[in-house]
C-alpha cells in the first residue's frame, strides 16, 4: 500500500531555544517535495532573511509572528495571529520573527520541503 505512519517528528537543534518538531520532510521522512513542521519560537526570537526556493505556508496556532516581506527599501511587516495563515511565495525576501512577550506556535509546510542550502539565508 502508498501509505506509511509517522510515530513521531524529529527534533531539529536550532539556535535561539526554537522548537522544530519535523513530521514529514527530509530530514524524517526522507521527503523532498514537501516538509509539514510543528515549531514554537520563544520571545525574542528571529531568524536571519532568506530567500528560499520554496513555498511555505506558515499556520499560526498560537501567539503571533512577525513576517517581514520584501528587500529593506520597501519592506512590508505583517503580524499573523493565532487562527491566521500566511502564504509566501517561493522567490520572494522574507524574515520571520517573535518579538513578541508571549512564545508562538505553529505548523510549517513547505513545497518543495525545506532545506538550509534551498532557504538562501543572509548573513546576520
Amino acid at each position: 500500500m502508498g501509505y506509511r505512519i509517522v510515530d513521531e517528528p524529529t527534533r531539529i537543534p536550532v539556535p535561539g531555544d526554537k522548537l522544530i518538531e519535523e513530521m514529514v520532510g527530509r530530514v524524517n521522512t526522507g521527503h523532498e517535495t514537501l516538509s509539514v513542521a510543528h515549531m514554537v519560537a520563544p520571545p525574542g526570537w528571529g531568524e536571519p532573511a532568506q530567500t528560499p526556493e520554496f513555498l511555505e505556508v506558515t499556520v499560526m496556532l498560537r501567539g503571533t509572528m512577525r513576517v517581514e516581506l520584501g528587500p529593506a527599501e520597501s519592506l512590508e511587516v505583517v503580524d499573523v495571529k493565532a487562527g491566521q495563515t500566511i502564504v509566501v511565495e517561493a522567490g520572494t525576501r522574507v524574515r520571520y520573527a517573535n518579538p513578541h512577550d508571549e512564545e508562538n506556535e505553529y505548523w510549517a509546510i513547505c513545497v518543495p520541503a525545506f532545506s538550509p542550502e534551498a532557504a538562501h539565508r543572509e548573513e546576520d
